[in-house]
């Protein structure tokens, strides 16, 4: 088959409908992986105020539609004949979720697939492994999302185990993150509460034994960008696909988010501002699996869940 040639290669557009980011990627297909066009993230924040009440709170509805119109836009202009549009734990367990989705079709013209956890986990397996942060020994996957948080236990060559809990960082926040810094008492309590959730990943990890632990985009992307800039680095994320923890520097930067006010993460650099918060419980989620099942060895893909749909439509 010839080579194509830029200007008739394959564009495709991948967007991740998340409880507090929508993400678009478009990508040009290139012979064996592919070429980032156009990416872009917003806080559309559609679990707002309403992400335990199973229903999307009209702001971050119109938010929602507004997003999608303008990905719409991005999408035409840069001429991407393939899209997908992939939504996860809030629009999965909203009520009015199907409303926003036939909105969506309306006044954007995308239509929404709406994917359960397990597809979820094994859409996220497929972005670590086209990172390249997989190895042949066994790594425990985490994937932190607002809504749900996808744990994966596998290989470069396969997937061992997999389940997604409904335990994102923002139903965390929601459930025990109520004054800022978080008291040691809810601290307490959300340890409780993991314990009794995670039942299933700790048989699982007995069976598995993972050795790593990769920390999927999200919160650990900020824990890096934040060390890198600490230490004046010129870190630049969107260059980056693997990064590995020096693990001192990142259970001492865990630690002082727990203690930290919401200013003091504000002013942050590396924080973007619809993790500020998040950011918490996403740390204390993150320790709580390290002590728990004892993985000091830390890294992190910036691949995720859009780069595991976008390698299946080229593949």
């Amino acid at each position: 088959m010839p080579k194509q040639n830029n200007s008739s290669a394959k564009r495709i557009a991948v967007m991740d409908l998340g409880t507090n980011t929508f993400h678009l990627l478009i990508a040009e297909a290139g012979a064996d992986d592919f070429k980032v066009i156009h990416h872009q993230t917003e806080a559309v924040k559609i679990g707002e105020g309403g992400i335990n009440k199973g229903v999307i709170q009209q702001a971050a509805f119109t938010r929602g539609i507004k997003t999608m119109q303008d990905f719409k836009k991005r999408i035409d202009e840069a001429g991407a004949t393939q899209v997908r549009a992939i939504a996860t734990s809030a629009l999965r367990s909203a009520a009015n979720g199907n409303d926003f989705i036939a909105e969506v079709e309306a006044k954007a013209g995308i239509q929404i697939e709406i994917i359960n956890g397990e597809q979820e986990a094994a859409f996220i397996y497929e972005g670590i492994k086209a990172s390249g942060a997989l190895t042949d020994e066994n790594a425990l996957i985490i994937d932190i999302g607002g809504g749900s948080v996808e744990f994966i236990i596998g290989n470069n060559k396969e997937v061992l185990w997999k389940q997604s809990f409904e335990i994102g960082a923002a139903r965390l926040m929601d459930k025990f993150h109520k004054t800022d810094p978080i008291p040691v008492i809810s601290i307490k309590a959300m340890t409780a509460y993991l314990n009794q959730q995670l039942a299933d990943l700790f048989i699982a990890a007995m069976q598995y034994k993972p050795t790593v632990l990769i920390g999927s985009s999200g919160a650990f992307e900020s824990f890096a960008e934040v060390i890198e800039l600490e230490k004046s680095k010129a870190f630049d994320i969107k260059k980056t696909k693997s990064y590995e923890f020096d693990t001192d520097d990142l259970l001492e930067l865990i630690e002082r988010l727990i203690k930290s006010t919401h200013a003091k993460r504000a002013s942050t650099k590396g924080i973007i501002p619809v993790r500020v918060d998040m950011i918490v419980t996403a740390s204390l989620l993150t320790i709580y699996i390290m002590q728990k099942l004892g993985l000091v060895d830390v890294s992190m893909s910036t691949y995720s869940l859009k780069e595991g749909v976008l390698a299946g439509m080229l593949g």
